[in-house]
């Protein structure tokens, strides 16, 4: 660290402070999956369903910070990395400031979802794995993006030619294939919220 740089973190307001005042408990919850997966969907409906009953939560989108935060990044390996360490960054701020975090990211492999962990801190880092095989992502294919890699117009694309690296503990599994979206924020929800609740 550079000699002229001083952090103060320890003189701001702290964490337990600012988790009593909005009466919860901060984590991040790191939605990783396939593109098409739901995470997004499931994301922003978790976030509803938290706000909803008195909860503040705060989610971070892929496709939102890659219009912002890292819009100078590309979808190399490299650069999904420092993608990645950006955001963990981010959701360490929102968490360290009493939020519930809801980060939503394909984050492909083992190593780069660690990177993730590590930069936010093991005990408010939380890995919840959407598994939805790709043949059912390639089915609904929203943004047509499956089709564009299939035909060779995107390169690196996750699942297709470039590997996506399921979790091999996740703290849950959400298998999109057999049940609705409802259902799959419904679960999400009630598992944040058991760990979220002011004792």
């Amino acid at each position: 660290m550079s000699d002229n740089i001083h952090p103060i973190f320890e003189q701001l307001v702290s964490r337990k402070e600012r988790e009593q005042f909005l009466n919860q408990k901060a984590h991040v919850y790191w939605l990783t999956g396939l593109s098409g997966s739901g995470k997004s969907t499931i994301a922003k409906g978790v976030e509803r369903e938290l706000f909803n009953n008195g909860f503040f939560p705060q989610v971070i989108d892929g496709d939102n910070v890659r219009t912002g935060l890292c819009n100078n990044l590309t979808f190399s390996l490299s650069d999904r990395e420092e993608n990645i360490r950006r955001v963990a960054e981010l959701a360490k701020l929102y968490c360290n400031s009493g939020l519930i975090v809801i980060c939503s990211f394909i984050s492909p492999t083992i190593n780069i979802r660690e990177l993730a962990r590590e930069v936010i801190g093991k005990e408010d880092f939380r890995e919840i794995y959407i598994n939805t095989p790709l043949a059912l992502c390639e089915e609904r294919d929203v943004k047509g993006l499956y089709k564009m890699a299939r035909a060779g117009e995107i390169k690196g694309f996750t699942g297709i030619d470039s590997p996506y690296e399921a979790p091999i503990h996740p703290d849950k599994e959400i298998l999109t294939a057999t049940q609705t979206i409802e259902e799959s924020v419904f679960e999400i929800y009630s598992f944040v919220t058991l760990e979220s609740q002011m004792n």
